[in-house]
């Protein structure tokens, strides 16, 4: 399920994902909360562009650290490339 940012508290999250585009966030909102998955998601810039860099605006998710392996496999599993995976 998706959560506040208040509700990990002081735990340091692992950052899984960082969605390009919105069709993309919203599958992986999809995915983790129909596994019942505590996650966060908050948009954040990050550079992009080979020719042309340039800032622009993602959703990063994160989990908490118990949480990681789970929602690595899962994401996986539905094709996506999660950080931590030879990113």
């Amino acid at each position: 399920m998706r959560q506040a940012p208040e509700y990990f508290e002081d735990e340091d999250l692992v950052l899984l994902y960082v969605a390009k585009k919105l069709k993309e966030a919203l599958a992986l909102e999809k995915l983790f909360g129909d596994a019942g998955l505590d996650y966060l998601v908050e948009p954040d810039k990050y550079r992009g562009g080979i020719l042309f860099v340039s800032e622009r605006v993602g959703a990063f998710f994160y989990v908490a650290p118990n949480d990681a392996e789970t929602a690595r496999q899962l994401m996986s599993e539905a094709g996506y490339k999660p950080y931590g995976d030879g990113l």
